[in-house]
C-alpha cells in the first residue's frame, strides 16, 4: 500500500513542511526509520532522533518547532500520537482483511453465522453458536455449544471458548487463551480427598475488550465471571471463577485474580500482582508490580504497592528503611553500650 504525503496530510487535516509528493509505503519507529517510512514524534525525549532519522516523513504536533535542520518531511497535526495510532489501526485492518470459510472448518448446521465473516482452517464451531457480522475466526479455534459472539470480533489461532460463554462486539482474543474453563472448585471430604464442585455458570465478556495470549478465564460456579466493557488484559493472566473486572480496567502480564473478587472500573494493575479471593478493589485503584492484595481496598483512586500492599508512598519509605536496618541495628547496639557505660 502506497500513499503520498499530500494524500496522507489531507486525510489527517495536517500541514506539510517539505516534499508533498514524497511516497510512503510503511511505518517505522523514528529511531529505526528508512526511506518510504512514516514515523511520529510525540515524546520530547526522542527529538534528537528527528534530526537523524531516515524516514521519509514524520508526524509532529502543530506546536512543535524544530531546533535544527530536518531532512524528513514534517506533517503537523493536532495530536501526532493519536494520528499515528489511527493510521496503525487502519494498517492492521488491511493486513487482517480475510473473508470466507475454509474447506477444513467444521461448522455445526445449527450454528448461525453473520455476513462477511472469516473462519480459518480446522476451526470447530458447535451447535447453537451465534457469530456476528464481520467477525474473524482464525485457524484451529474451538467454539463450544451455544456460545454467542458479537460483531467484528477477532479470535486468533488456537483460542478455545467453552459452552455457553458470551463475547460482545469488537473484542480481540489472542492465541492460546481459554475462556470458560472450569473454576477451581473442590470440596474437602472427611478422608482428606477432594470432590469436584460442578461449575455450572459461564463467562461474559462485554464489548471492546482485548485479551492477550495464553490467558485463562474460568467459568463461574453459578452465575457469570464478567469482564466489563473496555477492559484490557495482557498475556498470561488468570481470572478465577465468579470474578468481575470493571470497565476500562487494565491488567499487565502474569497477574492473577482469585475467585469471587470484584475489581472496580478504571483500575491499573501492574505485572505479577496477586489478588486474593472474595474481596473488593475500589474504582481507580493503581497497584504496583508484584504486589500482593489480601484485603479489600475501599478508597477510590488510591495507589498501593508491596506484599501485602499498602499506600504507595508509605511502602517506598518502608523499603528505604528496610535497607537501612543493618546500620540502624549497629547504631542501636552502640547506643546500648554507651548507655551501660554511663550507668556505670
Amino acid at each position: 500500500m502506497q500513499i503520498s504525503v499530500a494524500e496522507l496530510s489531507a486525510l489527517l487535516q495536517g500541514e506539510i513542511i517539505g516534499d508533498e509528493k514524497a511516497l510512503l509505503n510503511k511505518v517505522a519507529k523514528i529511531e529505526e526509520g528508512e526511506p518510504g517510512a512514516l514515523s511520529f514524534l510525540a515524546n520530547p525525549k526522542y527529538e534528537t532522533h528527528l534530526y537523524q532519522t531516515k524516514s521519509t516523513a514524520v508526524l509532529v504536533n502543530r506546536s512543535f518547532t524544530p531546533s535544527a535542520p530536518v531532512a524528513a518531511t514534517l506533517i503537523k497535526v493536532d495530536d501526532a500520537y493519536a494520528s499515528f495510532t489511527a493510521l496503525l489501526e487502519q494498517y492492521a485492518n488491511v493486513s487482517l482483511h480475510k473473508n470466507g470459510i475454509a474447506e477444513t472448518a467444521i461448522i455445526n448446521p445449527q450454528a448461525k453465522l453473520g455476513n462477511n465473516i472469516y473462519v480459518g482452517a480446522y476451526s470447530v464451531i458447535e451447535g447453537g453458536v451465534s457469530v456476528g457480522e464481520g467477525s474473524k475466526i482464525f485457524p484451529q479455534v474451538y467454539i463450544g455449544d451455544r456460545v454467542t459472539i458479537g460483531k467484528n470480533v477477532i479470535l486468533y489461532a488456537g483460542v478455545k471458548i467453552y459452552h455457553d460463554c458470551v463475547i460482545g462486539d469488537n473484542c480481540i482474543v489472542h492465541s492460546g487463551t481459554v475462556i470458560g474453563s472450569d473454576g477451581f472448585g473442590f470440596a474437602p471430604l472427611a478422608d482428606r480427598s477432594y470432590k469436584k464442585i460442578p461449575q455450572t455458570g459461564n463467562v461474559v465478556i462485554e464489548s471492546d475488550v482485548e485479551i492477550g495470549s495464553n490467558c485463562s478465564i474460568d467459568r463461574a460456579t453459578m452465575g457469570s465471571t464478567i469482564i466489563r466493557r473496555g477492559a484490557k488484559l495482557d498475556n498470561l493472566i488468570q481470572i478465577a471463577h465468579n470474578v468481575e473486572i470493571g470497565e476500562h480496567t487494565v491488567i499487565a502480564g502474569q497477574s492473577s485474580v482469585a475467585g469471587s473478587t470484584k475489581v472496580g472500573k478504571y483500575c491499573v494493575i501492574a505485572g505479577q500482582v496477586g489478588i486474593s479471593g472474595h474481596i473488593t478493589i475500589a474504582n481507580g485503584t493503581s497497584i504496583g508490580a508484584q504486589s500482593g492484595i489480601i484485603a479489600s481496598i475501599a478508597d477510590e483512586n488510591t495507589k498501593i504497592f508491596g506484599s501485602p500492599a499498602f499506600n504507595y508512598k508509605d511502602s517506598l519509605r518502608s523499603s528505604a528503611l528496610f535497607r537501612k536496618l543493618p546500620l540502624m541495628e549497629k547504631r542501636i547496639q552502640d547506643l546500648e553500650k554507651l548507655l551501660k557505660e554511663i550507668q556505670k
